[in-house]
């Protein structure tokens, strides 16, 4: 099918009340291009929830440090549009910056969803998830969807969207999805890309810590210990740790004792690439 890409927000505006006028329900994929499989079960997700489906192509730089690599973070529109195309996407909104902050980002109005913002990644990566809250909700407002699909292996960019959805009353239904893993269950990410050979084989060491953690947790380890340990194995492995984290799934809290719904979530570097990923824990 032929897929068409759209700079301007009133061009987008205007298919997306065609669509609407004729019934039909709009799903939202937001993305920062460099796409992957992960990206397409997204894509496929919002396509059985919808009738029509909006993706999104925009690498943030509000959500990007000074010393991140949004410079160096890879652009592949034409390979990307060409994936789209095949997977059944209705169309590619592809702003410029300028369309997305007209006003230039030291002018931005910001968006920040208080407290979860400032722990685990937020904590590394100070302002990362007002980037993150900020764009998602001009978005929102551009594309004005009925729902939105993002991942869970991005878990704490996923609670926050969430959040800021219901606080800001935003009348967009999201909808998470489980993380999509390699064959040796590296989590998906288009940082993976920045591993080098040697790196990319040990890089799946970071999901095995993690189902080691599950099971220490429904052994009765108490959460310090899990989390020591997990750090000194992914240590041992060549990683540089950030964090490994025992929290409660539902809110990014610190468990209470007999807490019984966890998510364990890790970030760590290992060279070029810095590699987060998670997992939910029963007990």
């Amino acid at each position: 099918m032929t897929l068409e890409t759209i700079e301007e927000i009133s061009t987008l505006r205007e298919r997306v009340a065609a669509w609407r006028r004729a019934g039909q329900r709009v799903g939202f994929v937001p993305t920062m291009g460099n796409l992957h499989a992960g990206h397409l079960a997204l894509v496929a997700e919002a396509r059985r929830l919808a009738e029509r489906v909006v993706v999104s192509i925009f690498v943030n730089p509000l959500q990007f440090g000074p010393q991140e690599d949004f410079a160096a973070y890879p652009r592949t529109l034409a390979r990307d549009h060409e994936l789209l195309a095949g997977a059944g996407t209705d169309l590619l909104f592809a702003p410029t910056v300028a369309a997305v902050y007209p006003r230039g980002q030291a002018e931005q109005t910001l968006v920040e969803v208080p407290g979860l913002s400032d722990i685990l990644c937020g904590a590394s990566r100070p302002g990362h998830f007002v980037g993150v809250a900020t764009v998602v909700c001009k978005l929102f407002n551009m594309v004005q969807p009925d729902l939105a699909v993002f991942g869970e292996k991005d878990f704490q960019q996923l609670q926050v969207i969430r959040l800021m959805t219901l606080d800001l009353s935003l009348p967009v239904a999201i909808q998470g999805l489980a993380t999509v893993r390699e064959a040796d269950g590296l989590a998906m990410s288009s940082r993976n890309g920045y591993l080098t050979a040697a790196e990319r084989a040990r890089a799946p060491v970071l999901y095995r810590t993690l189902q080691h953690c599950a099971e220490w947790l429904r052994a009765g380890q108490d959460h310090a210990s899990v989390e020591r340990q997990a750090g000194e194995a992914i240590a041992a492995a060549g990683f540089e740790p950030d964090y490994f984290s025992v929290r409660r799934a539902a809110d990014l809290g610190l468990p209470a004792p007999g807490e019984r719904e966890l998510v364990v979530l890790a970030a760590a570097r290992l060279g070029r690439a810095r590699l987060i990923d998670n997992l939910r824990v029963a007990l």
